[in-house]
């Protein structure tokens, strides 16, 4: 990610990737950070503790899972988790792609499965 002020920045060059799962910084905002997830495997469970995180599909959709219940995601759909819900997500169909907003430097903790 470079700080550059007007800098356009390709959404299909950032999700352009082989890997089962890449998350990476794009940009910033303030003290925030938005991010592009691009998977095709399930993400673990786990929740951030110091930063709310907003979601928004862009290709494929996203399963958002919670200890109670499953969010579909479509593209085009955007959602906030609250800071501290326990959470997962995984990718509708073969690959999604989506924008992640949260505080930079926010912290992520690896969780058990609520059935676990």
């Amino acid at each position: 990610m470079q700080n550059s002020s007007f800098e356009v920045i390709n959404l299909s060059f950032e999700s352009a990737t082989a890997e089962s799962y890449d998350n990476h910084a794009i940009a910033k905002v303030n003290d925030h950070e938005v991010r592009i997830s691009t998977m095709t495997e399930a993400y673990h469970w786990h929740c951030h503790p110091d930063s709310d995180e907003s979601f928004l599909a862009l290709e494929g959709g996203l399963f958002i899972d919670f200890d109670d219940r499953t969010v579909e995601l479509l593209p085009g759909h955007m959602i906030t988790v609250n800071r501290g819900v326990r959470h997962r997500t995984r990718p509708i169909g073969q690959r999604s792609v989506n924008l992640t907003f949260e505080r930079a430097g926010a912290r992520s903790e690896r969780l058990t499965s609520p059935r676990e």
